[in-house]
């Protein structure tokens, strides 16, 4: 891996996103792929859906820093939508253990990213979508905070699950 100097800021994004990671994977360590993909709460989310949509989240946005608006894919219609929807289950024939590696996989290529990438400010405009202001735009830095973010919602939304499914807690 080629490397640029690791200044406090790129250390503390990669401290923290390794810490944020940690909670997700821990909250689902021990799991069955059954119970990865049942749903505990009210909501949808399920542990290995969970993993799984952080993981192609990350991956998005890490592409979006390298390529611009073209890497992310807005849906726009019902089959769009539901492809978006398919990121938040663990489907038939996926397992918890391949969603992990992938998740692994992603995580190195991001941080690759967070290493060598000469320039934070490196910034593209966000595709027009109901969720982005017209005409917005965010830098490499904005999205790498974006993913902590993101990484950290959900890894709460991973131990409420857990807790729900067998008591078990990432924390406390």
């Amino acid at each position: 891996m080629t490397s640029t100097t690791l200044t406090g800021e790129r250390a503390d994004l990669l401290e923290t996103l390794a810490a944020h990671r940690h909670f997700l994977r821990h909250t689902v360590r021990g799991l069955t792929d059954d119970q990865a993909r049942q749903r505990t709460t009210a909501s949808e989310l399920t542990l290995g859906g969970l993993v799984k949509h952080v993981a192609h989240q990350e991956a998005n946005w890490a592409r979006f820093i390298v390529e611009g608006t073209q890497a992310m894919a807005t849906p726009t219609d019902p089959a769009g939508f539901e492809k978006w929807a398919e990121e938040f289950r663990l489907l038939p024939g996926e397992t918890l253990a391949g969603v992990l590696a992938h998740y692994e996989d992603v995580a190195r290529r991001t941080d690759e990213l967070v290493h060598t990438l000469p320039d934070l400010d490196a910034s593209h405009p966000l595709p027009e979508a109901p969720w982005f202001q017209p005409g917005a735009v965010r830098s490499a830095r904005r999205v790498f905070l974006h993913i902590v973010a993101e990484t950290a919602q959900h890894a709460g939304h991973a131990d409420i699950v857990r807790e729900s499914l067998d008591g078990q807690k990432t924390m406390g």
